[in-house]
């Protein structure tokens, strides 16, 4: 789905409408169909990588290497690596023991369009293709390297890996419902990756502890309102401009924010972690505006 950029000045859809043109190129190279990879796994990653989506990630790490003033060339593979992360966790996470989801992005999910086994591995390959790419880029060996770990940590059990374990137990948890655990499996599940994003393209581009530190916690806070967002447009949200079914959390009793505060409480507490984010930029004065600008439309979005 693409976002909607409308709000936006020229110069800055056109920025983003470029940006998103060379993160779509440099994963069409990425996931290139080759001799040494089985031609059904190749086609399974493709139709999985190059699908419609909204690109956020890789364009955040863009935006947070232009606040930094750092290389938007060089910035392309940590990019990248970041979607395919993201990718294999929405491949993984549709499956019928996680999720259960037939439709993603408006067209089948890859386990319904190819079969479960290789939709888990597509998940398989894709972790190790992140890596790859930022290991072989052009980065300097000390940047390459502490891109490696922090998208690594932010994947690995402790985050990424561990939310969505939490969030899994929380369907049928009787004990602890609240505001506070599911703040701790959204940081974790969504945020993390999120976070990531911008804190790469700190790295990227050698800036400062402090601004890296700035970014992180923008990520953290616009993660946060990313969920609460989701959940709001799964309780109400339309299904073709979603391009997956809707009202799916509620039906699995799944712990989420509408759930626990009703949806006006909801959007309230998005809005409110929107504008703590955009403040946590302050270090990085006005060369930050469009990653202020990718906040307010995460939240207005609709898809």
């Amino acid at each position: 789905m693409e976002p909607n950029t409308e709000s936006l000045p020229d110069y800055l859809k056109n920025e983003f409408a470029a940006d998103r043109k060379l993160v779509e190129a440099a994963l069409d190279r990425i996931t290139a169909l080759t001799p040494d990879r089985p031609n059904r796994l190749g086609r399974a990653i493709r139709y999985a990588v190059m699908g419609p989506g909204k690109r956020l990630r890789p364009l955040l790490v863009i935006a947070a290497v232009r606040a930094c003033q750092g290389s938007v060339e060089l910035a392309l593979p940590a990019a990248c690596a970041v979607e395919l992360i993201h990718t294999y966790s929405l491949v993984h996470d549709d499956l019928p023991a996680m999720d259960d989801d037939d439709i993603r992005r408006g067209r089948p999910t890859c386990h319904v369009e190819f079969d479960e086994a290789t939709a888990i591995l597509v998940g398989d390959a894709l972790i190790p293709l992140a890596f790859e790419t930022i290991s072989s880029s052009e980065l300097p060996t000390d940047r390459a390297i502490a891109c490696v770990r922090e998208l690594a940590q932010a994947a690995g059990a402790s985050k990424l890996v561990g939310g969505q374990a939490d969030d899994l137990s929380a369907e049928s948890a009787v004990g602890v419902r609240s505001v506070e655990h599911l703040e701790s499996i959204h940081l974790r599940k969504t945020a993390a990756l999120i976070a990531v994003s911008l804190k790469l393209g700190g790295l990227v581009s050698a800036a400062p502890e402090e601004h890296c530190r700035a970014l992180e916690e923008f990520g953290l806070r616009l993660g946060l309102a990313f969920q609460i967002t989701d959940d709001l447009l799964d309780f109400d949200g339309d299904p073709v401009t979603m391009g997956k079914r809707g009202s799916k959390d509620g039906q699995r009793g799944k712990l989420t924010y509408p759930a626990l505060l009703g949806a006006e409480a909801s959007r309230q507490l998005a809005q409110a972690n929107i504008d703590q984010a955009i403040r946590e930029l302050q270090p990085l004065g006005d060369s930050a505006r469009r990653l202020v600008a990718m906040a307010q439309l995460v939240a207005g979005r609709t898809s």
